[in-house]
């Protein structure tokens, strides 16, 4: 019954048909209520974790999906939830290069660069700076909230997804992974600080960075999911001690599910994309957002 009250609210409750029992009435209306949570959890869960490595912004859809669909905000507990799921995906996914840093991590620490594994992990913790700090002003100056309008939204999705194209056709292609300096990785943390601003797409902005230095497409988005490792370990730890305080069985539940669907999502969607940029290039993405981009710019308005 404690499982089932979590999804009742007053007005169930103040329902009354008659000539029928409590529990008649009951049985319909929390199948339905609950019926709809976890449609809910599991949109969300799916539309993070399909969008969170393809570059056309989580964030931005995640934002949409309360203003377009008029479902409630899904709330920091899940996001966190969604966010660990993906993080799960990307860490499975280059677990070999994710081992590698870590194994790194003690030959760094004592200032051994020369070490494959010692330099990853030192560039990865460059590259993460510019966003902790760009992150950390946004929230003192509450910014970060006044950036998440459908307007905002629809012009990054637009004009970043151009400067995709653009990079994408007219970079070089001489340099791989291996070739990862401590001035790329500077410039892609600078770059991957702008996808903060809701709808620019925190796997794009670094992809289309790592386009513009010169990287191969499957080496410059291998280098861009590695680096969002430690950006989504900030956020979510962030977010995590935000609402540590809110958090209740049923929450933790919520977040389970919401966390399980998103790693599934997440796994399925980077698959795809890594064996597609084999052959493809980012057009179709910068298709999508363009057209997405028109169409929220349209409604924030003329709503």
């Amino acid at each position: 019954m404690n499982f089932l009250r979590n999804y009742m609210t007053d007005s169930d409750l103040m329902i009354s048909f008659p000539h029928e029992s409590l529990c008649d009435r009951a049985v319909p209306i929390l199948s339905e209520s609950l019926f709809m949570s976890l449609f809910h959890l599991l949109l969300v869960a799916i539309i993070q974790g399909i969008t969170e490595f393809l570059p056309v912004s989580s964030s931005g859809h995640l934002i949409l999906l309360p203003n377009l669909t008029g479902l409630a905000d899904q709330g920091q507990v899940i996001d966190v939830a969604v966010h660990v799921g993906t993080l799960f995906a990307v860490i499975l996914y280059f677990w070999s290069d994710v081992r590698l840093a870590l194994l790194g991590i003690p030959k760094m620490l004592v200032g051994k660069l020369d070490d494959p594994g010692a330099k990853l992990a030192f560039l990865l913790a460059i590259a993460t700076i510019p966003v902790i700090l760009f992150g950390l002003a946004l929230k003192l100056t509450g910014l970060d909230d006044a950036m998440r309008g459908i307007t905002v939204i629809g012009w990054t999705m637009l004009i970043f997804g151009l400067v995709l194209y653009w990079a994408d056709q007219k970079g070089a292609t001489d340099k791989v992974a291996s070739d990862w300096s401590m001035k790329d990785a500077i410039t892609m943390g600078v770059w991957q600080a702008v996808a903060l601003i809701p709808g620019t797409s925190r796997s794009g902005i670094t992809i289309t960075a790592a386009r513009f230095l010169g990287y191969t497409r499957e080496d410059g988005a291998k280098i861009a999911m590695l680096m969002s490792i430690p950006t989504i370990i900030a956020s979510g730890t962030l977010l995590g001690l935000e609402v540590a305080a809110d958090a209740n069985a049923a929450l933790a539940r919520d977040g389970a599910i919401a966390a399980f669907f998103a790693f599934i999502a997440a796994l399925l969607a980077l698959t795809l994309m890594m064996r597609l940029l084999k052959s493809v290039s980012f057009t179709p993405y910068v298709i999508y957002r363009v057209i997405l981009g028109i169409v929220l710019i349209w409604i924030g308005y003329t709503a």
